[in-house]
């Protein structure tokens, strides 16, 4: 079994109630590059996103925003 790491980005924007629009404005992250953290199409992450994201829902805690799953090969 192998390990793959999800930015759970449908969770943030359900757990604040912004739209995924808004989530881009206020982390000033490409919307596309939020669909593709989102939708799992995006293979690398940029440290830099998420530390926008972080900053823009005040997040303090890293694992509200990336998790570690493990993956059936």
């Amino acid at each position: 079994m192998s390990k793959k790491v999800i930015v759970k980005i449908k969770d943030l924007t359900h757990k604040h109630s912004i739209s995924l629009r808004e989530l881009s404005r206020l982390a000033d992250v490409r919307h596309a590059a939020l669909s593709e953290l989102q939708s799992g199409k995006r293979e690398n992450i940029n440290f830099n996103h998420i530390e926008r994201i972080a900053e823009a829902l005040n997040i303090k805690d890293l694992r509200e925003i990336i998790d570690l799953v493990d993956v059936e090969e």
